[in-house]
């Protein structure tokens, strides 16, 4: 299998572009902000940004009614969900709205091709 460069034509199977979206920007917003979905706003994902906000306004709901329980579970699925974003994007792996990487300096895009 040979790794090529990939070409960043939209609609083509296979092809890779880069974010425009600040690889710096989306990282440090995911690992300060990334409980409430700040990243998913910045990278334009609309609909995981109002889960992540869905989920940190339900948690907090829930210790404030005396909910503990679901608040925990809540919180726990907020956190493990942030987690999984910020190390996404650490390693060049997360997708922007539009479907291009958010790539860390210096990461080269390929295919594969075979």
């Amino acid at each position: 299998m040979e790794h090529v460069l990939a070409d960043p034509q939209p609609g083509i199977p296979g092809s890779q572009r880069p974010s425009p979206k600040s690889y710096t920007t989306a990282v440090a917003l995911s690992a300060i902000f990334g409980f409430v979905g700040v990243q998913h706003f910045y990278l334009g994902r609309l609909g995981e940004g109002l889960v992540d906000v869905g989920l940190t306004i339900g948690w907090i709901v829930s210790f404030a009614t005396g909910e503990v329980f679901l608040g925990v579970v809540l919180i726990l699925l907020d956190f493990a969900h942030s987690m999984t974003v910020t190390i996404m994007l650490l390693t060049g792996n997360f997708r922007d709205g539009g479907g291009r990487i958010v790539c860390f300096p210096g990461q080269k895009l390929t295919t594969h091709r075979g």
